[in-house]
């Protein structure tokens, strides 16, 4: 029996949302079979921080890698999705997660940005004492159903810089509206762009045999 898929990335069209200031994705039709050409050609316009994606250690750190350096095995694997009890412009502390850490990859389920094309900017945030205890318990890669792990207005963005510091890698912009609590395989592979500071990524969770 086949093991059940949950698409976890939001669609990518023009009615995605991005970050204020942010390039949103545009698709430019370069020939078109409808036209009467030989075939259909589209260039893509947007941010690489797109949908759901993961961040390189360069968008924050000045000597990070790049995400084409982010080691492939960082956004596949054994994952937990932990649904938290946080309100809109709140953060997200250690004693606020009702759930014991028992895989390498942690997503946080907040319902705090519940539309991928409407904009709202008190998201939740995940706090940097949060990123140290995930790491003291061995967790590889946080994500999060929100923009950013930091506040909206943030130029600090102290979760960012625990996580550098840390060594945990940032998947943000997910869907985990229908996904239930639990434990899954996460397949979040970034595209191999070089000196690129995050790549969008096809974010599925696949149930567990």
């Amino acid at each position: 029996m086949s093991r059940k898929l949950f698409d976890i990335s939001p669609r990518i069209d023009g009615a995605l949302q991005v970050f204020p200031g942010d390039t949103p994705p545009v698709r430019e039709v370069r020939l078109d079979l409808q036209k009467g050409d030989a075939v259909t050609l589209s260039t893509l316009h947007a941010t690489v921080h797109l949908g759901a994606h993961l961040d390189a250690p360069s968008h924050y750190g000045r000597d990070g890698r790049t995400i084409d350096a982010l080691a492939l095995a960082v956004g596949l694997g054994p994952c937990q999705v932990v649904r938290v009890a946080v309100e809109r412009g709140g953060c997200l502390a250690p004693e606020r997660i009702d759930a014991e850490i028992r895989t390498p990859r942690v997503l946080f389920a907040t319902g705090t940005f519940p539309d991928p094309t409407r904009w709202n900017d008190d998201f939740a945030a995940v706090a940097p004492e949060c990123i140290d205890w995930l790491a003291d318990q061995g967790v590889r890669l946080v994500g999060i159903d929100t923009p950013s792990i930091d506040p909206a207005a943030s130029k600090a963005l102290p979760a960012h810089r625990r996580a550098l510091a840390r060594d945990l890698a940032i998947l943000e912009g997910i869907v985990l509206t229908d996904v239930p609590a639990g434990a899954y395989e996460l397949i979040a592979l970034p595209l191999r762009l070089v000196g690129f500071d995050a790549s969008p990524v096809r974010a599925v969770l696949r149930e567990l045999g």
